[in-house]
């Protein structure tokens, strides 16, 4: 599946706003592979850093 980041970029190696990502549903989260290159859970809802740096934002379901 194809998700759309929308909301503030975070990190590097994160989540930049309106890049689209590789994922896949996994156990109520989703795996993307972010900037790093590397896959992570990210919140459906609301994907952030886990430290509380950014607000996070909200997916939009490109490709399923």
């Amino acid at each position: 599946m194809k998700l759309k980041y929308i909301g503030p970029s975070f990190g590097v190696d994160s989540l930049t706003n309106g890049k689209v990502y590789e994922a896949v549903f996994d156990n109520g989260m989703y795996r993307v592979i972010d900037d790093s290159g590397e896959d992570y859970l990210y919140s459906v809802d609301n994907p952030a850093p886990l430290d509380g740096s950014s607000p996070g934002g909200k997916w939009v379901i490109i490709e399923e």
